[in-house]
């Protein structure tokens, strides 16, 4: 076990660890550290002993702890990033490249600027690269991104009315599948369980697991169940969070009747319903999505 720090560059960023060394440092300290991109500015949020891996090379250590005068150097950046964002957008016009620009990134010793781009396909952004080297003076660097990562970039609001999760807090992005909102009995309308960014909602992730554990407890809709008042059923409709089914019964007098119980008080032996046909237009447009998403691979931390 290797005492180590978690740094972040960025907010709800992903974590990379470093050797504090002799420094004593705590959560929200800030430090300067070398990465591969050059020398950067970042956040210590974690401080732990992690296992080491002897086929890993060894951590890199904290350089120092940030100064103020880092922290104006930093600040200097962010100022001249917004410049560089309409630099970079009048020359993309310029070469009338298909490409929608999201963010500009300096490192803090300005030795390298990384510019985020969306594009349906493939850019050829060779000249651009040459057109802004020559304006920056410096290694410049174009990164095609996913619109899940455009997203988190830019963040916004969910249909929750909170902030993005992936923009205030997500440091990854979970593998998000049409399972997890069938298990939530959530309707399968594209629109409805879809974020900003067009792809599967990330907070279907969030509450799996309680709905696994819930869903073991309940029958399935369209099981055969025997109710406390011993009359046979067929459940017609089940309510997750409260545990209470709907069961059509048969009574006495060859009649049926919809009544409701607590899941605890039936008796009953799953019966999984078939799968739904593929050609369902729905599930169609949601497997699209849910393909998209596995192609997509994060280039934000890489």
């Amino acid at each position: 076990m290797v005492k180590a720090v978690g740094v972040r560059f960025r907010q709800a960023g992903k974590i990379y660890h470093f050797d504090p060394d002799s420094l004593d440092l705590k959560r929200g300290s800030k430090v300067i550290v070398e990465t591969s991109r050059g020398i950067e500015y970042g956040e210590v949020v974690t401080v732990d002993m992690i296992e080491s891996d002897k086929d890993k090379q060894p951590l890199k250590k904290v350089i120092r702890e940030a100064d103020a005068n880092d922290t104006a150097k930093m600040e200097e950046n962010r100022e001249k990033e917004k410049a560089a964002i309409r630099t970079c957008k009048d020359l993309i016009n310029k070469h009338e490249l298909d490409m929608k620009l999201i963010s500009c990134e300096y490192t803090l010793d300005n030795s390298k600027m990384l510019f985020y781009f969306t594009a349906e396909g493939r850019v050829d952004f060779r000249e651009l690269v040459k057109d802004l080297a020559s304006v920056f003076h410096t290694r410049i660097e174009l990164r095609q991104v996913g619109v899940r990562d455009e997203t988190k970039i830019l963040g916004g609001y969910g249909s929750c009315g909170r902030p993005l999760c992936c923009h205030s807090y997500l440091s990854d992005f979970a593998p998000v599948s049409i399972k997890m909102a069938k298990k939530q009995n959530l309707s399968l309308n594209t629109a409805k369980i879809s974020g900003v960014c067009g792809r599967l909602m990330c907070c279907l992730k969030n509450e799996e697991e309680a709905y696994e554990e819930l869903n073991k407890l309940l029958p399935s809709t369209g099981d055969f169940v025997t109710t406390p008042d011993n009359l046979k059923g067929v459940v017609s409709a089940v309510n997750i969070l409260k545990q209470r089914v709907k069961v059509i019964v048969e009574l006495p007098n060859d009649e049926k009747e919809v009544r409701d119980y607590a899941a605890s008080e039936i008796k009953f032996k799953s019966r999984k319903k078939a799968k739904q046909s593929e050609n369902d237009k729905e599930i169609k447009e949601l497997r699209e999505l849910e393909h998209k998403d596995k192609r997509e691979r994060s280039a934000l931390d890489d």
